[in-house]
Formats: C-alpha cells, sequence, structure tokens
C-alpha cells in the first residue's frame, strides 16, 4: 500500500483533498473506477474509488450522497475520488458534507486528469514502495551474512537485526542471554517471553508468531530449528512489510550458529553406521545414538504429503526412514511418543536394541488399528490384569495347540493376520478391510477361512475371547 499523502502530493495530477480526515495513516491498496449507485458489492477494502458521478445527476439529492458515502465506507474503502465533468462542475455540497460525517476522505479530480492517469500513477508509487523494500531487504540480508562471519557471530547478529529494524532483539532462553537495542518495558518483555513459548521446531508448533502489546510495541517470536528451545524475540516500535523477510534471515543464521550440538550428534550417528557396516552388533552401537529401552513408531499422513523429517523432529528424533508402509521412527528412552498434528502413528513397546524388529511389527499393527479406529495415535498394549492369572509358558503352549490349524494353513500368517484385525475391531468388515488395505469381500472369505479350519463358531463370545486371548500371547 501507498499513503494517500503521497497522491496528493503528485502535482502532475492535480488533486485535491475537499473532504474527510487529513490522516498521514490512510493507505490506498489500489484504484477502481465504477459508477455503479452502490459499489459495496464491487469493493474489497482499501480501494481508491473514481467517480464522475454518473449514478446520480442531481447534485442536491442528500439521501443519495449520504447512502453512497456510508456504503463505500463499509465496504472498506481507503477513499472516494469525484470527477469533475462531465456530469458536475463541481463537486455536490451534500457528498462532501456526507464524506465529513461518515470520516471518508474525498479528493477532487480535475477535468484534465483522467482516472486512468490517477490509477497508473498508483501503480507507479507502489512500484516504487515494493523496489525501495526490495532494496532495504536485500541489504540488510547482506549485512546479517556479514556480522555472522564476525568473531562473535551471535551478539554481531543481534546487534545488526536490532539496528536494521529499529528495535530490540534478543536470544531467548540462551545462557548466557544474548540482547541488543534498547531494552524494552517489563511488561513488554514479559509478554516477548510468553509469545516465545507459542514457536517451536517441527509440525507441532509454528515457526514463528507475532502479537502486539500498544501501537508502539509489536512482538515477534522465531523458532531456532538448530537448538530446540531457544527463540528469536524482537521488539519493534512499527512493523514494516519487509521486517518479517528480514527476521527470518536472522533466525536462519542463529538456527546455524547456535547448533555446534548438532555436529556432535551427527558425528555420533556417523560413527554407529561405520561399526555397524563393519561389523558391530546393534547392542554394542546402540549406545552411541541414546539411551534404551527405545521405541518405534510408525505414521502415514492423514490426508496429502507430508514431510517425515517433520514428524521425526516433532517426535524427538533425528532417526527416521520411509518405506511402502509409511515412515518409520526411532526413539530413544528421553523421548515419548505423542499424536501430532496431522498424521495417523502407532507405536510399538520400549524394547532393547536387539528387539526393535520385534517392535517395528507391533507399530505397524497399532498403526493399522489407529487407521481402522481413526484415532491419531494407538500403542501396542502391555499385558493386562487377565493375562496375568496364566503362566506365560502355559498361556503360550495353550497359543500354538489353538492357532496351529491356522499358522500350518497356506496363506497361514495372513489368516492370523486378518483374524487379529477382524477381533480387535469387533467383528467389523470395513474397519478390517480398511486396516488391512484388501477388499472386504477378501476378509470375509479370510475369516469364514479361519472358521472352518479352526472348526469353531466366530460369532460365540466365549470363542473370540479365547482366539483373543491366543493371539495375544502368542504373537
Amino acid at each position: 500500500p501507498i499513503p494517500l499523502n503521497a497522491l496528493l502530493a503528485r502535482p502532475d495530477l492535480g488533486l485535491r483533498q475537499v473532504a474527510g480526515p487529513v490522516d498521514a495513516e490512510t493507505a490506498v491498496h489500489w484504484v477502481h473506477t465504477s459508477e455503479m449507485a452502490d459499489p459495496y458489492p464491487y469493493l474489497l477494502g482499501g480501494e481508491l474509488l473514481l467517480s464522475a458521478g454518473v449514478h446520480c445527476p442531481d447534485p442536491s439529492d442528500a439521501a443519495h450522497y449520504d447512502t453512497y458515502a456510508a456504503r463505500i465506507v463499509q465496504a472498506g474503502g481507503a477513499a472516494l475520488g469525484f470527477g469533475i465533468a462531465p456530469v458536475h462542475d463541481r463537486v455536490p455540497q451534500p457528498l462532501i458534507e456526507a464524506c465529513h460525517r461518515y470520516g471518508l476522505p474525498l479528493l477532487e479530480v480535475a477535468p484534465k486528469t483522467p482516472f486512468t492517469t490517477v490509477a497508473r500513477a498508483v501503480w507507479q508509487l507502489m512500484a516504487q514502495a515494493r523496489h525501495a523494500e526490495l532494496r532495504r531487504v536485500a541489504e540488510a540480508q547482506q549485512a546479517l551474512a556479514a556480522a555472522a562471519a564476525r568473531p562473535d557471530p551471535v551478539s554481531s547478529v543481534l546487534r545488526q537485526l536490532a539496528r536494521r529494524l529499529g528495535g530490540y532483539a534478543v536470544l531467548l532462553a540462551a545462557s548466557p542471554q544474548r540482547e541488543a537495542g534498547r531494552t524494552p518495558p517489563a511488561p513488554v518483555r514479559a509478554a516477548l517471553d510468553h509469545l516465545a513459548q507459542v514457536v517451536g521446531p517441527g509440525a507441532a508448533r509454528p515457526a514463528s508468531a507475532t502479537d502486539t502489546v500498544s501501537p508502539d510495541a509489536h512482538l515477534a517470536a522465531y523458532a531456532l530449528a538448530g537448538a530446540p528451545g531457544l527463540a528469536l524475540g524482537i521488539v519493534t516500535s512499527v512493523r514494516e512489510p519487509g521486517d518479517h523477510t528480514i527476521a527470518g534471515a536472522a533466525a536462519v543464521l542463529l538456527s546455524l550458529l547456535t547448533a555446534e550440538h548438532q555436529g556432535a550428534a551427527e558425528t555420533r550417528r556417523s560413527g554407529a553406521l561405520v561399526r555397524l557396516l563393519l561389523g558391530a552388533r546393534p547392542d554394542d552401537v546402540a549406545p552411541l545414538l541414546g539411551p534404551a529401552p527405545w521405541t518405534v513408531v510408525r505414521g502415514r499422513p492423514a490426508e496429502g504429503a507430508a514431510d517425515p523429517g517433520a514428524l521425526a523432529a516433532a517426535l524427538g528424533s533425528a532417526l527416521f526412514d520411509s518405506d511402502r508402509d509409511g515412515v518409520r521412527v526411532v526413539l530413544t528412552a528421553d523421548a515419548e511418543p505423542t499424536a501430532q498434528p496431522g498424521w495417523t502413528l502407532g507405536a510399538g513397546a520400549p524394547v532393547a536394541p536387539a528387539d526393535l524388529a520385534t517392535a517395528d511389527v507391533q507399530a505397524l499393527r497399532a498403526l493399522g488399528r489407529a487407521e481402522a479406529t481413526r484415532s491419531p495415535f494407538v500403542r501396542h498394549g502391555v499385558r493386562t490384569g487377565l493375562d496375568e492369572l496364566v503362566p506365560p509358558a502355559d498361556a503360550e503352549a495353550h497359543a500354538r495347540t489353538l492357532l496351529a490349524p491356522l499358522r500350518q494353513a497356506p496363506n497361514g500368517e495372513a489368516l492370523t493376520e486378518t483374524l487379529r484385525t477382524w477381533l480387535s475391531l469387533h467383528g467389523s468388515w470395513d474397519r478390517t478391510a480398511t486396516a488391512q488395505g484388501v477388499h472386504r469381500n477378501t476378509v470375509r472369505q479370510r475369516v469364514a477361512r479361519c472358521a472352518a479350519l479352526l472348526d469353531t463358531d466366530l460369532d460365540d463370545p466365549d470363542v473370540r475371547m479365547e482366539l483373543w486371548f491366543a493371539l495375544r500371547v502368542g504373537q
């Protein structure tokens, strides 16, 4: 947008304000020409509306002009330009009074000034403002990059940022704290600390946030990707269009400058990979990557495509992979799996490194149950009180005997998994088909085959309970 005063200052246009407030803050976003008696449906807000008064040839129609000015204000119009000629030889007095009444700036457009000339002047001023802002942003980015190469790069970047924005910049949650610029009052600083708690790396929280405490205290916070918990806080007296781009560049630089610990983590992961390639046992390599027990999380985006790295970061891990079944993330003991927006997740039980393959199967089954039940997150269950009533060895022996006809049959693994899913979903054909990724008729055929092989009635709740017990114990 450009200030309305910039148009009035152009001598080649010959515009003259005859009504409404003279406000340096009045901004024009675009120009629109209309001779409609009610322009409201055709305005988006912020326009300089140009009209020659064709919609009302009677200059004394006060009622029309009152409604006309009121509708422009209701639509959010920035100002009205009224052309002298060919309909009117002067701006109608009722229109002047109405614009005064509703606080709408009214400009007299001289007969020698075509409306297209006014529109062209607006576009020219906008282009000049856009060019000036782009140059300001480019110069600021160059200055920030140069500051990052100085001996104390973090403090240098903060000082340069505070100077370019004319405000205050601080690295929040850092020890020791780094800041530059004039320190704001305590209430403003407290509001900035609160705003910084909103942002964070990953998909769970926004990367940046803004707030306004007062007309001269505009706040912004940016999460630093390289160091969880750190944030860039900014306080300025005004908010310019290019400030977000400049601050974003500073946040990227600060993320790189404060991410030294990431180098150590990368070194540990590379060392673990090298040892595995050279034949080391997983149990010997695992301590390099994090403390046990470990948890495997399987995930699929709820809709469309999603970034696996963002999911891993949100879960607090850098160990992730993708395959045809979705995304697999491995969490160490200091990270707890939780539901994540935009994802359907399943988690296995915490295990030692040697049992990660089993935990991966558990996570994949939990993911299938989550999708079938339309739950955002399902975790593999632990032993229930009923399980504890039977000694583990006896329970496993009973499960092997009961399920032997299924597991010995051709396609026994698919039959067993379909029966397990069908029982977990209370006999729902459609939800089982969704979880298994097959047609509902296939589910019906497999369940019928299971009933025939087991020679039992799957509609009997006692039978279902016993089979579910066996499937849980024998998995």
